[in-house]
């Protein structure tokens, strides 16, 4: 059995796809499976896939779906995943050729592994430069949202997860009509329970795309509604910062509008701080439905 799987889910990216491919082929360390999760595409991804396949230069599994979002893509990788790790590698995105190696030797060499979640690296643009901050040398283990408070570290990371502890955690809730929930209320419910290992070696290339999901925050926002409610329900519940905590009570009130659900603003253990937070949390509503009208 291999070690990790690199797992990609995927919609309509058949002309990006061939070179995350590549770069799988060139890794110098080839103990790993790449899991490419079809998320319903209608472009020629699946054939490209079988010919890959044919070619047998690394171990592809191919999983299709209907399309229902990247976050059930993630749990249907995570109801088939074997491998003891497991890192997703966007669909515009590819690897270093030592990443895998790079990886697996630094999981091989740590300490206490029964108390980590797996690793955290760094993400980069093709011409070299940091997605943001390095992690501080002399932070070497811990929860990963404490850097991002008392370190000031920025930028996204790719995180490389334990299989076993990832189910140890509920699946993201899959709502109909809406395809998103955001991947990090996981990392976060995690690393209230496990460390994890900080590592400030590049492990993936990343190359954000005009019709990403960053790009168009406002108008998922208001089409995913209980996904958004979801993770602020979780901030609510997790975060141990007053300001965190308020911000999220302000866009849950904002999400309940959205999803025209108020039953939402007593699913979290805080429900005075949202209703203290009504206010603004319909101008954040009349702020965001501007943003659209106007983009």
């Amino acid at each position: 059995m291999k070690s990790l799987t690199v797992f990609t889910p995927t919609y309509n990216r058949a002309h990006l796809l061939p070179r995350l491919y590549r770069s799988l082929c060139k890794q110098t360390v080839k103990d790993f499976v790449w899991m490419l999760v079809d998320d319903g595409s209608t472009d020629n991804t699946r054939e490209i896939t079988e010919q890959w396949q044919r070619e047998n230069t690394i171990e592809i599994i191919y999983l299709f779906k209907e399309n229902g979002g990247m976050h059930t893509a993630h749990n249907l990788a995570y109801q088939n995943i074997n491998t003891e790790l497991n890192v997703c590698i966007d669909s515009d995105d590819w690897l270093p050729e030592n990443a895998v190696e790079l990886i697996l030797n630094k999981w091989k060499n740590a300490a206490a592994k029964e108390n980590l979640a797996g690793i955290i690296g760094l993400d980069a643009h093709a011409d070299g430069r940091l997605v943001g901050t390095a992690f501080p040398e002399n932070v070497l283990r811990g929860p990963f949202f404490d850097t991002t408070k008392k370190h000031k570290v920025t930028g996204d990371k790719k995180f490389v997860l334990r299989t076993d502890i990832v189910r140890k955690y509920p699946a993201y809730p899959e709502y109909p009509g809406e395809k998103l929930v955001a991947l990090g209320i996981l990392y976060l419910m995690i690393e209230k329970d496990f460390d994890y290992l900080f590592s400030n070696e590049v492990y993936c290339i990343v190359e954000y795309q005009p019709d990403g999901s960053s790009n168009s925050i406002f108008r998922q926002y208001k089409q995913s509604p209980r996904g958004f409610a979801y993770e602020r329900i979780q901030h609510l519940k997790l975060d141990n910062d007053f300001e965190d905590r308020f911000r999220n009570a302000v866009h849950l009130v904002s999400s309940a509008i959205f999803a025209k659900d108020y039953r939402l603003l007593f699913k979290s253990n805080k429900t005075l701080m949202v209703l203290c937070a009504l206010p603004f949390g319909v101008l954040l509503n009349l702020f965001i439905r501007y943003k659209i009208k106007n983009a």
